[in-house]
């Protein structure tokens, strides 16, 4: 237990950065809709479309850009400090042509917007948002080249700082360009798109100048001095990087699945499953920064080529990941009532709410184990079965059965939130025994 408690601690060095810049980008989101809320409903619901498909496609790419930070660890626990700007080099070309191509995707892929059967006012404004949304993908890829590089290195700090620095940036580009000042034309929602993506911009440049720049990385030589196309590396790249990209696409798609069904049972049930997916997706921030720090440490164990170090150091996100989200599932339970009535005034909303929020308190666990199974199983390269998993899970159990049990079965939204319930603790369960299998056994290394 001693062993664990120092790599527990370890993990909260290296996880709590990271979930202060996904609160940050969490942040800008928030300050993207209130900002937007205030030139009407009909640009703010376009912002819901334009953003939820878009989020789609980008989810994907950050996927793939997470393949470098298990490389970089475990090159640095191999003592091969010149292998990581090999794992630059590369994972830049990679992540750069995959941004041009999802780019492409959601460019032309907003026009799908018109067959959604949505008021023309509001389809409209979305085509045009998502439109210019796309390109910001080329600098969110960027961004995340340099930033899963040095959280390779087990350095989490700088990616935070730009983070948190953005948020002004985005702030301050919406007062811009949506309402118009300084002498720019008011733009409405499409202004919140050029915002973001001068942002998203900004944020890749801050930290492509500080990696590039700074003392600190000179001996891991993160420069652009491409000696060759190293096509044994982008192949280690890209069977860690789709396979991750789809893992992320399957859960979001399924979770965005589920809204579209709970839409067919209702106004008040679509508000209550946005209030609380939305306090969900809090908690799932802190799991999702322990997958990441889990990844890390389990890559440069593996790096070490020592098995029970490897074990030691994803057994010991898991523990934290479920003191954590027991904690945030007490919370739910305790302010199942009180936390929707911060949200919305109207009391049946808030009673479905409630309800809710008592089967997120149940999958919170399973919530926390299946992300950092993901990333443990990612630091030692293991991501083919993993993704399996996640699709059986999701689009096999999760999304047919909400569908069951929500109309068939007459369970209502509660119903599609069990079959939730269902998703994550299978996912839970099959990734956690095959981290304990691929950890625990020569075959992991």
């Amino acid at each position: 237990m001693l062993s664990y408690r120092t790599d527990i601690r370890e993990t909260v060095k290296l996880a709590y950065p990271v979930l202060i810049g996904q609160l940050g980008h969490m942040m800008m989101g928030v300050v993207d809709s209130l900002m937007v809320g205030k030139i009407g409903p009909a640009p703010l619901a376009a912002a819901s479309i334009g953003h939820g498909l878009f989020v789609l496609v980008l989810i994907f790419g950050i996927g793939v850009s997470l393949a470098a930070t298990p490389l970089v660890s475990m090159a640095v626990g191999a003592g091969q400090e010149q292998a990581t700007g090999v794992v630059f080099r590369q994972s830049l070309l990679v992540n750069m042509i995959v941004s041009i191509v999802l780019a492409l995707i959601s460019y032309h892929g907003a026009d799908l917007i018109k067959y959604l059967d949505q008021p023309s006012e509001v389809a409209v404004q979305a085509i045009s948002y998502m439109q210019t949304l796309a390109w910001s993908i080329i600098p969110v890829m960027l961004f995340q080249t340099y930033k899963q590089f040095i959280e390779g290195l087990s350095i989490v700090k700088p990616a935070m700082f730009v983070t948190l620095f953005a948020n002004l940036v985005n702030a301050f580009g919406n007062w811009v360009f949506i309402f118009g000042n300084l002498g720019v034309p008011a733009m409405g929602l499409v202004g919140a798109g050029w915002a973001t993506l001068l942002t998203r911009a900004s944020m890749a440049i801050a930290l492509t100048w500080y990696v590039s720049t700074s003392i600190r990385f000179k001996k891991f030589d993160p420069s652009l001095h491409y000696r060759k196309i190293d096509r044994n590396m982008i192949g280690k790249i890209l069977r860690i990087g789709i396979p991750s990209g789809l893992q992320y696409f399957f859960e979001v798609g399924a979770f965005a699945g589920s809204a579209v069904i709970i839409g067919w049972l209702g106004t008040a049930e679509l508000a209550a499953h946005q209030i609380a997916i939305n306090l969900a997706s809090i908690s799932f921030m802190f799991a999702l920064s322990i997958s990441g720090a889990a990844a890390i440490r389990v890559g440069n164990a593996v790096g070490r080529k020592n098995i029970r170090r490897t074990w030691e150091a994803g057994i010991s996100a898991f523990i934290l990941a479920g003191m954590v989200m027991g904690i945030f599932g007490i919370i739910f339970v305790a302010f199942r009532y009180f936390l929707p009535s911060l949200y919305i005034d109207d009391k049946d909303v808030i009673a479905i709410a409630g309800s809710l929020l008592l089967i997120a308190a149940l999958f919170q666990l399973s919530d926390g184990t299946q992300a950092v199974g993901l990333g443990a199983l990612r630091g030692i390269q293991d991501t083919k079965i993993p993704m399996i998993f996640t699709f059986v899970a999701y689009w096999i159990i999760g999304l047919p059965g909400g569908y069951l049990l929500g109309f068939t079965f007459d369970l209502g939204v509660e119903g599609v939130w069990l079959a939730l319930l269902c998703a994550l603790s299978v996912s839970a369960v099959l990734l956690f025994t095959r981290f304990r299998i691929k950890s625990r056994g020569t075959g992991a290394i």
